[in-house]
């Protein structure tokens, strides 16, 4: 299956939400609709057991009771009895009363009622001659539930007591009840998925603008941005997303200008170096002093080289591999290091009496890098100390010269890639590519530290490398 066929099948996220709440809708809707019904249903049930119940206990009371109540004279006989109980009785619409004395007449209320149970032999009969004192029948008119009471005369006489009740006319108001509140479920999920599309909309449309604006932004735009309204979930993503804009149009800008100067400061070698080939002409002199003036700029091409490098792998995890390491230890061999970049009066300062844990080898890089941007900015037998410090869990080392000093401008870009300060020193001193200070400043920024410029306005300059992971 290809990518353009999975794309057409995926169902939008707005679609998804309304489908699942639509569905959970559903589930609850059918769940008490079902609930309602079984509830209706037992309910009655249990009425049509409550009613029959009550019709039979009146005519055991009046059965053990023996006397009419009217005439307060005892019953003669069972005919008698049944039919002056029938003839007070006031039953229901859906109810069914009917007296039977043996061996076979069939007493009933002079009414209309919805069933002729006293006409009709074929369920009468059945229910006479069962043992069990209650029960249900199939009738024309639908199901009917029926209780008997046996009754046994004065003088020996038998006869039976039948209730019945139709029970389909309740359950068939049952059922128009539940097709009702069916439909009027149906309509619900109808306004509900109308409510879930517009709602789902309105959740979504950050994300939406998310999207968009994702898929406007190129590397030459990044300057789009999402509306911020209200302080929900998707308010913090459309600002993570804004601030992840802002990062990656501020690291697009800083590759851009870096591949500007990495193109310019490697074309400038390569122009001379082509220059002078092109001119050279058969003068062996000639020949030997253009090689040398090319060896010179193929040189400093490989430091540039080496030096961006050195920046690309600042960026990996591993670039620094501490351990730990005597502080006094490092700074002597640093000392003895700096001592040999250039003829100038070196003095050690200070030696801190700690163990830091740390990269010696990067250390080493970042503080001979600018013992040797001191001796670029000084002349012969100017004073250059190096130092270093521990204190508060934090171990400092230090390069302090008293050359021309950093001017005020060149301080807040001075450890920028490619960024040269004003040059002092010696005269016919050549400024470097610019990248010594950004590989101190990443070596620092890669143990968790910091790199400080110090310049007081009288001159001289002291470049300070404060790393954590200092112990006594």
């Amino acid at each position: 299956m290809t990518d353009a066929v999975r794309a057409r099948r995926v169902v939008p996220a707005r679609v998804r939400i309304m489908g699942w709440m639509l569905l959970l809708m559903a589930i609850v809707l059918v769940t008490v609709t079902l609930v309602t019904r079984t509830f209706l249903m037992q309910r009655i049930d249990a009425d049509v057991t409550s009613a029959l119940e009550q019709e039979a206990g009146e005519l055991s009371r009046v059965a053990r009771g023996g006397v009419d109540r009217a005439t307060q004279q005892p019953f003669r006989d069972v005919r008698e009895l049944l039919f002056n109980h029938l003839q007070r009785q006031h039953p229901d619409d859906d109810e069914v009363i009917v007296g039977w004395v043996a061996p076979g007449e069939v007493l009933a209320q002079d009414r209309s009622e919805p069933f002729r149970l006293a006409t009709r032999p074929d369920v009468l009969d059945p229910i006479l001659a069962s043992d069990a004192p209650s029960g249900a029948a199939d009738t024309d008119a639908g199901e009917l539930r029926w209780i008997k009471v046996e009754v046994t005369g004065p003088v020996g006489d038998r006869g039976a007591f039948v209730v019945g009740y139709l029970v389909d006319r309740d359950r068939a108001e049952i059922d128009d009840t539940i097709q009702t509140l069916v439909v009027v479920s149906a309509a619900g999920l109808v306004v509900a998925a109308l409510v879930a599309w517009l709602v789902a909309g309105r959740i979504l449309a950050p994300v939406r603008l998310v999207r968009r604006a994702a898929a406007e932004i190129t590397e030459r735009d990044l300057t789009q941005r999402i509306p911020i309204a209200g302080r929900d979930d998707i308010a913090a993503l459309a600002s993570q997303f804004n601030s992840m804009l802002d990062r990656l149009e501020q690291a697009f800008g800083t590759q851009r200008r870096f591949v500007d100067d990495a193109s310019h400061e490697l074309r400038t070698p390569i122009t001379i170096v082509r220059g002078h080939l092109e001119l050279m002409g058969d003068d062996p002199a000639e020949r030997a002093a253009v090689v040398r003036l090319c060896t010179d700029e193929l040189d400093r091409m490989g430091r540039i080289v080496a030096d961006l490098l050195m920046l690309a792998k600042a960026e990996r995890p591993d670039f620094v591999r501490p351990e730990p390491v005597e502080v006094a230890e490092l700074t002597g061999d640093l000392y003895a290091k700096c001592r040999a970049l250039g003829d100038r009066d070196w003095r050690l300062a200070s030696i801190g009496e700690c163990t830091a844990r740390l990269d010696p080898q990067r250390v080493t890089q970042a503080v001979v890098q600018l013992a040797q941007n001191a001796v670029q900015h000084t002349t012969a037998g100017d004073e250059i100390q190096v130092g270093s410090s521990c204190h508060d869990g934090q171990v400092t080392f230090w390069i302090t010269d008293h050359g021309a000093g950093v001017p005020e401008p060149d301080r807040e870009t001075i450890f920028g890639r490619f960024a040269r300060g004003s040059t002092g020193g010696a005269a016919g001193h050549r400024a470097g590519a610019g990248l010594g200070l950004a590989i101190v400043h990443a070596i620092a920024e890669a143990h968790g530290g910091t790199v400080r410029l110090t310049s007081p306005e009288g001159g001289g300059a002291t470049f300070s490398l404060d790393l954590p992971g200092a112990a006594p």
